[in-house]
């Protein structure tokens, strides 16, 4: 085996940080292999001054990293596993998924300690239909703005004062060292987060078993069992970042847990359902939680947006 890697990524500091992890995971188990970066700026990243639903979704975010890899640019891939799209094409595979970080979203602000505190019209930015639904759901008193941009641009907008508070996903900004910029967690009954948030996934070619034998120890079962199980929902139901649709999923004494639902953008319909199985019936949770969210109405919200 050829004992150079190239690693492809986007170009953002959370994304960054993400491959370098990866990168010294690996180094850690074969030091003697050499490993640089393809860093890929993506559709996703240039176009930031409409809401990702208007402009074609997650996918954005992978594409040109997954050409990299069809065209042998790149061995690997690093990606959160929240900006993967469901479908993927038959010559590329997620062949390890790393222990997860905390999967929850957060409330950042310099005002205010929690989304309770908001006052009436206060203005919270988010970049996710998903958020967006459940923020309207649980606090109709705010006013929900579309703040598009890497982590950093988004804390910029908020320290000028254009909005209240912000959401963002709690992994992302621990993972780049901002966690003290997070005023709290939000309870996943406020709001449920997206499928595979929290959890980084390495993607591959499907012919590259040199790779995947590689980094297959660096893969966490139960991560790997749970996100898989939220991936299942969103391939259901046609899920993508156009979609108001969340799945969480963990494991506990033996068993698999799964949440999800499924909102009208201005969150007056929330549709939800869970289940639970033995860890031996994973494969089926996935696709009985979403066929009793269809069977609840989630068809015709899925259909509105």
């Amino acid at each position: 085996m050829n004992k150079k890697i190239t690693i492809a990524t986007r170009a953002s500091k959370l994304a960054s940080a993400q491959a370098e992890y990866v990168r010294d995971l690996i180094k850690s188990l074969y030091p003697e292999f050499m490993i640089d970066f393809l860093v890929i700026v993506t559709q996703g990243d240039k176009i930031l001054d409409r809401a990702l639903a208007k402009v074609g979704g997650k996918g954005l975010f992978v594409k040109e990293i997954e050409l990299a890899l069809l065209h042998g640019d790149a061995d690997m891939a690093v990606h959160s596993m929240k900006d993967v799209p469901a479908e993927m094409t038959d010559s590329l595979d997620i062949c390890s998924i790393l222990k997860r970080h905390d999967s929850r979203d957060v409330f950042v602000s310099n005002k205010y300690s929690s989304l309770d505190e908001l006052p009436f019209g206060a203005i919270v930015g988010t970049s996710s239909l998903r958020r967006e639904s459940q923020l309207k759901s649980a606090y109709p008193q705010i006013s929900v703005k579309c703040l598009r941009g890497n982590v950093d641009s988004r804390l910029k907008k908020l320290d000028i004062g254009d909005y209240s508070g912000i959401i963002l996903a709690a992994a992302g900004l621990e993972r780049i060292n901002l966690g003290h910029r997070i005023s709290s967690y939000i309870d996943t009954s406020i709001s449920l987060p997206a499928a595979g948030q929290g959890a980084i996934g390495i993607q591959i070619r499907n012919d590259r078993s040199d790779i995947r034998d590689l980094v297959a120890s660096l893969s966490c079962i139960d991560t790997e069992l749970c996100v898989k199980t939220e991936r299942i929902v969103m391939k259901v139901l046609g899920g993508s970042c156009q979609v108001p649709l969340a799945a969480n999923a963990y494991i506990e004494n033996g068993n698999i847990f799964l949440k999800a639902m499924v909102s009208s953008i201005d969150g007056k319909e929330v549709i939800r359902s869970n289940g639970s199985v033995s860890i031996d019936n994973w494969q089926n949770l996935g696709e009985s939680v979403a066929n009793d969210l269809l069977s609840k109405g989630a068809y015709k919200i899925l259909h509105s947006v």
